[in-house]
């Protein structure tokens, strides 16, 4: 069934019920590494709800809208591909709240029947409370099996390009070989990263870890080596995957500091595979 344009753009939800408390950030924190050292006091305050505020990784925002992409556009969703992602944080995340959602198709892209189809995705979350704007997320999605449907062309939003430099500041943080199976709590419950059978029929030896995790894991890095923890220092979070990680991979993160800008991009270790590039933070001034 090839996409239909004028079905896709219209398929926009506004006021989408959202809620969470304190076990969902969490698990969140835990999920993308926070609390492997539970004697690590900067770390703690993501984990642990007593003692001090609940903390928030700024990154958490993009796993809570539920189904950002759904199955169900007239795509063949085993072949979509999650290739960037961006996030804009207006305020900072509170560790638990009540939320209401819009989410929409902001435009979809022809690229060929070799190429796929370009989806950009939109969502936006507010307090339900006052209707405060908390963050504007972006989602880049590639349908390799649906190009050819007789759309227009395009392109996303260009990447972001890091300095031609060598990297100013770094952070090696390993993943765990169960980390997939922790971090699809979080509401992906993709069999490709939790079932090694469906793994091995998409070409992987064992299953992948979550784009998203990595995701995390990087903010979590530029948290840990350039905010001292701030959480609230971190108002933009933007990149670009480009290659799947392993389960028990170490990930290093580079990181580039120019003012308030933080360009970044993480490599698998152990594969020298450049697993996220193209990243963009922008810290408070």
């Amino acid at each position: 069934m090839a996409l239909n344009y004028d079905k896709l753009m219209a398929t926009a939800v506004n006021d989408l019920t959202l809620n969470y408390r304190d076990t969902e950030t969490m698990l969140y924190a835990q999920s993308i590494g926070f609390g492997q050292d539970p004697l690590d006091a900067k770390e703690l305050p993501f984990v642990y709800e007593q003692g001090s505020p609940l903390r928030t990784v700024p990154s958490m925002a993009s796993v809570l809208v539920p189904d950002m992409f759904p199955p169900d556009l007239g795509w063949d969703f085993t072949q979509v591909l999650h290739a960037e992602q961006r996030l804009t944080l207006h305020r900072p995340l509170p560790p638990q709240a009540d939320m209401l959602v819009n989410k929409r198709i902001v435009d979809v892209f022809d690229r060929g029947p070799r190429r796929g189809a370009m989806l950009l995705f939109e969502a936006e979350g507010r307090l339900a409370k006052d209707d405060t704007a908390v963050f504007t997320m972006g989602t880049t999605v590639i349908a390799r099996g649906d190009g050819g449907f007789g759309g227009k062309s395009g392109s996303a939003p260009p990447p972001h390009r890091a300095p031609r430099r060598d990297a100013d500041l770094s952070c090696d943080l390993p993943t765990r070989v169960d980390q997939a199976l922790l971090f699809r709590l979080n509401g992906d419950r993709n069999p490709l990263h939790a079932d090694p059978a469906t793994a091995r029929q998409a070409g992987f030896e064992v299953p992948i870890l979550h784009g998203l995790c990595t995701y995390g894991i990087a903010c979590r890095a530029i948290l840990r080596t350039i905010c001292d923890y701030d959480d609230t220092l971190i108002r933009e979070f933007d990149a670009r995957f480009s290659a799947p990680v392993m389960p028990g991979d170490t990930i290093r993160t580079d990181m580039w500091q120019d003012g308030p800008v933080v360009s970044f991009r993480c490599v698998a270790v152990e594969r020298d595979v450049m697993v996220l590039r193209n990243g963009k933070c922008t810290l408070a001034v």
